[in-house]
């Protein structure tokens, strides 16, 4: 946030707020991002879900999530001066998947579909720096501040209030027109724009999402256990995977998607027009066994710019092991996994006895 208190404050009632609002969002639009809403911030009334989810110990080991919740509730007190916040989604789908199937893959490395390409992050920063600089030589100078899931907000809240969708019982946000195969991302700026409303939910009596989940992490409409996530267990969880959850994360070896692939709402989902979430290294297609030959040179170079550097190599490693064991028998899966056990540390070597033992009981 710019704290250069002699910046001239761009008064809004000088031109037609609502007009100089449809041009803000006209802007977003062209910048390839798929919706634009302006927000208030507030958020204080998701405060109660959070701090049950934290009371019930579904955030896991992620103890962030318990720190400024203050902040999170109130966005001025993260970023004063702080009027009203700009909201957008990108759509991150090269294909639309086919409505409300799950593909049968077993032998391939199950990427979510989000991180196949360049790591969204940068990509939404990138645009929302560029958004901000074309309003201020628009309208003049003001404080701004870009965020991409990564600072104590409630993004989904925020974008939820202002008309963006509403959250699904898997706890994702849904548009009526897209689905829930999106990033979000934030601009904080001084601006006194006025605000969009929210809309009406329409998940109705569907239970779709909590019957998928291959672990049940779903325990309830709006609430995740994230102990049980695919997502979490994969991706933000680095020690030894419960073996009670291995045989139902089957081959998905970073991310989960199957509650969005499952969604009836996610036969709306658009196909994306920025090139950046295009798949990389052939992450859409690559096998198991493909994968689990990567040394740590090419995870490092495989995985540049991609957010599954987020999970580390040997957490990689961990998880591919893991669909390995899951995988239908195979003589060359077996040697492959005897043969390189000792070449990883003591958590991967867990899951590779593991999958040893799978591929041999499959044998027998």
């Amino acid at each position: 946030m710019n704290s250069t208190s002699s910046l001239p404050t761009i008064h809004v009632h000088q031109h037609d707020p609502e007009a100089v609002k449809a041009w803000i969002k006209t802007q977003a639009l062209q910048l390839g991002f798929s919706d634009c809403v302006i927000a208030r911030p507030d958020a204080q009334a998701e405060l109660p879900r959070l701090k049950e989810y934290l009371k019930r110990g579904y955030h896991a080991d992620m103890n962030y999530l318990a720190e400024n919740l203050e902040k999170r509730a109130n966005p001025t007190l993260l970023v004063p001066n702080t009027k009203s916040i700009i909201c957008v989604r990108m759509n991150y789908l090269v294909e639309p998947p086919k409505a409300r199937t799950i593909p049968n893959l077993p032998n391939s490395g199950i990427i979510a579909r989000y991180a196949r390409g360049r790591d969204y992050h940068k990509v939404m920063r990138g645009r929302l720096k560029i958004l901000a600089t074309k309003i201020k030589e628009k309208f003049g100078d003001f404080e701004s501040r870009p965020f991409a899931d990564s600072a104590p907000i409630f993004e989904k809240s925020l974008a939820e209030n202002a008309g963006m969708g509403w959250t699904g019982k898997h706890t994702l946000l849904i548009h009526k027109k897209s689905g829930s195969f999106f990033v979000l991302g934030e601009l904080f700026t001084s601006l006194d724009l006025p605000f969009d409303s929210p809309t009406t939910k329409h998940c109705g009596s569907c239970t779709a999402c909590l019957d998928i989940c291959p672990t049940q992490a779903i325990v309830e409409p709006y609430m995740l256990d994230a102990r049980k996530c695919i997502a979490y267990l994969t991706i933000e969880y680095k020690g030894i995977i419960p073996e009670e959850f291995r045989k139902s994360i089957g081959n998905r070896i970073f991310g989960c998607d199957d509650c969005q692939l499952i969604c009836p709402w996610n036969s709306f989902a658009k196909k994306t027009d920025i090139e950046d979430f295009y798949p990389r290294h052939d992450l859409d297609h690559l096998t198991l066994v493909e994968l689990w030959k990567w040394n740590e040179v090419d995870f490092l170079a495989k995985t540049e710019g991609s957010p599954i550097r987020r999970t580390g190599y040997q957490s990689f490693k961990r998880n591919i092991a893991i669909g390995l064991g899951n995988a239908p028998y195979s003589i060359d899966i077996l040697n492959l996994l005897e043969t390189t056990r000792d070449a990883h540390d003591h958590i991967v070597q867990v899951h590779i006895d593991w999958a040893i033992q799978q591929q041999q009981q499959k044998k027998s």
